[in-house]
């Protein structure tokens, strides 16, 4: 039993939790439509929590996350209500976002700052430029319909924005799993010195890291504006916490204590089905909270459990 649930632990939590809900409540949680709802509550979730992947594939850690989807949102929002053109607005986010993301990679590898306390610091810096340029206010005039499309719309009866996550979880998968690139990310991971030896460029590893977390956060706060309609200067706040839960429970899952993308979409779904299932129970938000704390040490004694 111990080795059953050291090696499938997360699975049978997650089946778990369906079972609980669909108990409590069939008629309403074990529903197709309730569960591609989910697909689109997690999506935004997912993309950034992939980004926390690739930091955590390095062996480090990204606190700017919550910040850069706050930022990725807020300009590209702010851009369109000054005229400019969405898909436009969408590249000179992500652009920034991109930059962002390699003068943290810069600031840890080059410099051999702690990636904790630098991108603590710099999400900071980060969160006060946001909160600059949308005056502290939510922006949501002139904002095009256009723009709305991919956050609130479906195809085919899905969510456009859960094939964006499932798009971007399969791409990245194939970038971890599949290239040159991924075996390096993992190595530098496993092992900096080692890596370092076997000719791998250890320090252009770790600013790609970080620049794809960078891309993919702000990505995230876009698909959060056009989701909600505006952008809110501290929207991404909320996304830090559940982002790492996700992929710290992929690190129980399929690959040997290594943060991997459908490891991270199993967690993020564990976190969307308990807070769609605790929703429909009508429970307190709190509580939410509260579970995915708990959740998040479970990760990590799962994951210590499973070296051991």
């Amino acid at each position: 039993m111990s080795k059953i649930f050291k090696k499938y632990g997360t699975l049978i939590a997650l089946f778990g939790i369906i079972l609980l809900f669909s108990i409590l409540k069939p008629s309403v949680f074990f529903t197709l439509r309730n569960f591609i709802n989910i697909t689109q509550q997690i999506s935004i979730l997912m993309i950034a929590a992939i980004g926390a992947t690739f930091i955590l594939g390095v062996s480090e850690f990204d606190l700017s996350l919550a910040s850069t989807v706050s930022f990725g949102g807020v300009v590209a929002a702010g851009l369109m209500s000054s005229g400019v053109n969405w898909i436009i607005a969408i590249i000179i986010s992500l652009a920034f976002s991109f930059i962002f993301g390699v003068m943290n990679g810069f600031l840890v590898s080059k410099l051999k700052l702690p990636s904790f306390v630098t991108t603590l610091a710099t999400g900071t810096l980060l969160g006060g430029i946001t909160f600059w340029y949308s005056g502290g206010t939510i922006i949501f005039s002139g904002i095009p319909d256009d723009f709305l499309i991919m956050g609130q719309e479906e195809l085919l009866g899905i969510p456009i924005t859960s094939l964006i996550m499932f798009g971007i979880s399969f791409f990245s998968w194939f970038i971890l799993s599949k290239t040159i690139f991924g075996r390096a990310l993992y190595s530098t991971g496993g092992n900096e010195v080692a890596a370092k030896y076997s000719g791998i460029k250890v320090n252009k590893v770790k600013i790609i890291a970080f620049a794809t977390s960078g891309v993919l956060s702000g990505f995230a706060g876009i698909l959060l504006a056009s989701k909600l309609g505006s952008a809110h200067p501290t929207a991404g706040g909320g996304y830090l916490m559940s982002a790492y839960a996700a992929a710290f429970l992929g690190t129980t899952l399929f690959k040997e204590g290594e943060a991997n993308v459908w490891g991270t979409l199993v967690g993020a779904l564990i976190m969307g089905i308990m807070a769609n299932g605790l929703t429909i129970l009508n429970t307190p938000y709190f509580l939410q909270d509260i579970i995915t704390g708990i959740i998040i040490v479970a990760a990590l004694i799962l994951r210590v459990s499973k070296k051991a």
